[in-house]
């Protein structure tokens, strides 16, 4: 089903993806998305939108966006998009209005290359620029510093009643929502040891906030279960009274699994350890060959995916792994516990190679060239797993652990158990796919639930809007030629009834200089445009936000 904006037309290509070496269809190749990857300028000063349609008055808040802004600092041009510099935008929306603004964050990143005029702090995928000025030992050595960066450019993240801006290093920025200010930087490796944090936490209802983070040491990496108290008024630190409840071994410990987030049901945590691994050995050498840190990073699909399921109450490891074929995973979209089992639902994909191809030189590519290069990605498709707790999965026997899943698992002779998924959609997605998934997370984190929200993938970017219900698996799909919306944030009417009432808020982006970026507002139940607001400003295509209602 698609849905349109009354008076638009729309054209769905048909797009064949399977895993790399797939064929691409298209009539007249892929729409250069280039702009998306420019530096802009930032919008300190709200401005006023042109609305379309009526945005209801109930909603009352501000959307918050994160994503890279600026990419290169005098003659010195970052390679991925994963380095470009934090840019923040707010899109506040009042009695029925909306205006918009931006700031960079002004991390020590931000700062130090601003003023230097060159890159002088390491990201993902570049190395800060030698110093000319330095003697040559003096560029050898600096080879082998390594600097953790506060370019917090990939989420929004809440602790103890505060913001942050996160990415996924021991750093976070404090920010002011509403201003966009940047404020102090927290360091996670003063409170508990850990070398860094997901930008993808996971809240309980009283506050308490549960992450991820990996230590390294003499004897290896530990994957990390962290749990941060909810504030008490006498505490001055923000982190104060952050914990590390369970730490777990890597099946290779000098080649510990990459994970961007985890999933969280009401009393467990389950990571999963993929086959994307971290080579450690090979960082110094990275290092003085000039290669950054993306290049230690390979995908070995001949090892398994494993789950391993964290009691959060106690801190103890279930005594069982559960093993599947290998797939790398991003972004969970929930988790919950049913009749003895864990029911995770993740967007998966059969081959993880893909991070190593957003270099900023090959999405500024067009033509067949962009094409070519869409071939190489995998798509992602939701998935469902069933993680039995208890003794019901029989010797070599595949069973359907709960009668609404055809996900199985079974136990192998060396105690393992092997699990297998259920697919999570219809052939709506086969082309497509979906990524940043999002729920009604207020009210069904943890718990059993029936829709979730993404974006569908025919192009390099999210090009479209889905929402799926888990138990027809029938999506509905909002999509406009020319327009590539964001990560959709799902907003709860005031006296929600229902899961899916609500709306649905997406910042839509469009490369055409003739055309404006808008905010786009759902309904969430049927999937039909309510309002846009349109902005005459450029915006990178970003990661990841929130919705933050107003205070009253």
């Amino acid at each position: 089903m698609v849905v349109l904006g009354t008076g638009r037309t729309v054209r769905l290509a048909v797009v064949n993806r399977f895993r790399p070496g797939r064929s691409v269809s298209t009539q007249a190749g892929l729409e250069c998305i280039a702009p998306f990857f420019q530096t802009v300028e930032e919008t300190p000063q709200p401005i006023p939108t042109k609305v379309t349609g009526i945005i209801p008055k109930w909603i009352r808040g501000s959307l918050l966006r994160n994503g890279p802004g600026r990419f290169e600092f005098g003659n010195d041009k970052f390679n991925h998009w994963f380095d470009g510099m934090a840019l923040m935008h707010n899109f506040k929306i009042d009695n029925g209005s909306v205006t918009y603004m931006s700031k960079f964050l002004q991390s020590d990143s931000y700062t130090k290359n601003k003023k230097a005029n060159r890159i002088v702090v390491s990201e993902f995928g570049t190395l800060e620029m030698s110093d000319p000025c330095k003697s040559a030992f003096d560029r050898f050595m600096s080879k082998f510093k390594i600097i953790s960066t506060d370019n917090c450019s990939v989420n929004y993240v809440l602790y103890k009643g505060d913001y942050y801006v996160s990415t996924e290093t021991n750093f976070m920025r404090k920010v002011d929502p509403e201003t966009l200010e940047t404020l102090e930087k927290v360091d996670w490796s003063k409170f508990i040891a850990v070398n860094g944090a997901t930008a993808h936490p996971h809240y309980d209802p009283d506050g308490t906030v549960y992450n991820m983070g990996n230590s390294y040491g003499k004897d290896g990496t530990c994957y990390n279960i962290i749990r941060v108290p909810p504030q008490k008024s006498n505490e001055a630190e923000t982190l104060e009274g952050a914990e590390v409840i369970c730490s777990i071994k890597p099946e290779e410990k000098m080649k510990p699994a990459y994970y961007h987030s985890f999933g969280m049901s009401e009393n467990y945590i389950v990571f999963v350890e993929q086959p994307l691994r971290l080579n450690l050995l090979k960082i110094l050498l990275k290092r003085i060959q000039g290669k950054p840190f993306s290049e230690i990073m390979s995908w070995e699909p001949e090892q398994n995916t494993v789950f391993h399921v964290i009691n959060k109450n106690t801190g103890k490891k279930h005594s069982a792994t559960f093993h599947t074929k290998a797939f790398a995973t991003f972004h969970q979209i929930n988790a919950f516990e049913d009749q003895g089992c864990i029911v995770l639902d993740l967007c998966c994909q059969d081959d993880g190679r893909a991070v190593g191809l957003f270099q900023l030189e090959n999405l500024r590519k067009s033509g067949d060239d962009l094409t070519k290069l869409l071939q190489q990605v995998a798509t992602f498709y939701p998935r469902r797993f069933v993680l039995p707790l208890d003794d019901r999965v029989k010797d070599d026997v595949a069973t359907q652990p709960l009668n609404y899943s055809t996900a199985t698992a079974a136990k192998k002779g060396d105690g393992k158990i092997w699990c297998t998924h259920e697919n999570l959609h219809d052939h709506t997605l086969d082309s497509c796919g979906l990524e940043f998934p999002q729920i009604n997370y207020a009210k069904y984190n943890t718990k059993k639930y029936r829709f979730f929200y993404g974006c569908g993938f025919q192009h390099l970017v999210g090009d479209s809007l889905i929402k799926v219900d888990v138990e027809t698996k029938k999506a509905k799909v909002w999509k406009e030629d020319g327009y590539y919306p964001s990560e959709p944030i799902f907003v709860p009417y005031p006296d929600a009834v229902d899961e899916d009432d609500g709306v649905i808020l997406s910042a839509v982006l469009t490369p055409h200089q003739s055309k404006n970026i808008f905010l786009l507002v759902l309904d969430a139940k049927d999937f039909t445009e309510i309002a846009r607001a349109e902005a005459p400003v450029r915006i990178p295509y970003g990661f990841h936000g929130t919705f933050i209602p107003q205070r009253t």
